[in-house]
């Protein structure tokens, strides 16, 4: 290892850097500019989004038809309930959802999912409705939204 020897120098004062300007604007060039800055950018939707996908049309329609849906025990919708695991809506109309329940013996086991693939199945764009129950990976309270937990006293 080579032996690094450091010069210290003091001084008394740093003169400060040269502030950024733009040239030729005028305060009111600058204020138009400031005011049209997000001018349609918040009222904006995607481009080129498929009715099917997130953001969609039909697919933001499911999501709300899930979103009245509540499980009967605890009175949060089962979408910010977290039993909602994917929702797919092929070009042609088909629903596919994939969901769970809080338990496997939940009581409602046997007509959540009936009553799950009615509401979707009657969302306009939607042709017919699937819905798989599964139970890998188990619900677990962290899958709710912050609103349920909010709802629930857990926050």
């Amino acid at each position: 290892m080579t032996d690094q020897k450091f010069t210290i120098e003091e001084v008394d004062a740093v003169a400060p850097p040269p502030r950024a300007k733009v040239e030729d604007e005028t305060s009111g060039d600058k204020l138009a500019r400031k005011r049209d800055y997000l001018e349609g950018f918040l009222a904006e939707t995607p481009s080129g989004v498929n009715a099917g996908e997130p953001g969609g049309e039909t697919y933001e329609a499911v999501i709300a038809a899930l979103r009245d849906i509540f499980d009967p025990e605890i009175p949060v919708n089962i979408y910010d309930l977290g039993l909602i695991y994917g929702v797919e809506i092929d070009g042609e109309g088909h629903a596919s959802v994939q969901m769970t329940l809080t338990t496997p013996h939940c009581p409602v086991a046997e007509t959540m999912p009936a009553e799950v693939e009615l509401r979707v199945s009657a969302v306009p764009g939607v042709r017919d409705a699937e819905v798989e129950l599964v139970w890998d990976p188990p619900w677990d309270p962290q899958k709710m939204t912050d609103d349920a937990k909010l709802e629930l006293g857990m926050l």
